[in-house]
């Protein structure tokens, strides 16, 4: 399989892979015994835990807010979009009515993949493995504002100051370029004092990476 190559994913075991794409669609018209569904069992909760592992070594943010976050992380809709971005629909197997009604691009097919491709890979090579995979191909997309799972970390950081009665401020403190190409950086204050600091092509944008570097920082 090419997107093995292109993860630099050296199989022990190719079949498994191959499995982790097989639609029940699928395996029941050819007669497979296998589909990928046990495979997405395992891989749901081999998610869960590495998303789980980055937020508790990169926020310092009470439960509540933790399981909020990774809920968005690993939601239908986002496994969907990692799934489409780094090309599983190209490899999905479904059955011929399954694709007449666009089974290779169902958001839930989709999501399903992924999760089966991970449990493919935490079985063919461990759970580090799987781990360096998130981390070097899921986690910038998590981190791109651009996707629609968008975390407002504004309001994650306003939401955790408020249980201390803090006060939170942006200050823009610097504005370079021209008009077309400007870049804006914002300092973000608890209580008037310094907690984090962003640059962006917006104000707004800027506030964001505030206060993202604010929690990454893990303010208390």
């Amino acid at each position: 399989m090419k997107i093995l190559e292109r993860y630099n994913i050296r199989p022990k075991n190719k079949k498994i892979y191959e499995q982790a794409f097989w639609h029940s669609s699928y395996s029941n018209e050819q007669g497979l015994k296998e589909d990928y569904e046990r495979l997405e069992f395992l891989g749901d909760a081999v998610l869960d835990l590495i998303i789980s592992e980055y937020l508790y070594k990169n926020m310092y943010l009470e439960e509540g807010k933790m399981t909020k976050l990774r809920a968005s992380y690993v939601c239908e809709s986002s496994l969907a979009e990692y799934a489409m971005t780094l090309g599983f629909n190209e490899y999905i197997k479904v059955g011929k009515g399954e694709e007449a009604h666009g089974g290779k691009l169902r958001k839930t097919i989709l999501a399903d993949v992924f999760e089966a491709f991970l449990g493919a890979l935490y079985l063919d090579l461990g759970l580090n493995k799987v781990r360096k995979f998130i981390m070097k191909e899921i986690i910038p997309i998590i981190e791109d504002e651009k996707q629609s799972f968008f975390i407002d970390y504004k309001s994650i950081l306003q939401e955790l100051m408020q249980t201390n009665n803090s006060n939170v401020t942006y200050e823009l403190v610097k504005q370079i370029g021209p008009s077309h190409n400007r870049k804006f950086t914002v300092m973000v204050k608890v209580n008037n004092i310094n907690y984090g600091i962003g640059t962006a092509s917006s104000k707004k944008k800027a506030e964001q990476e505030a206060a993202k570097n604010a929690l990454s920082k893990r303010v208390q």
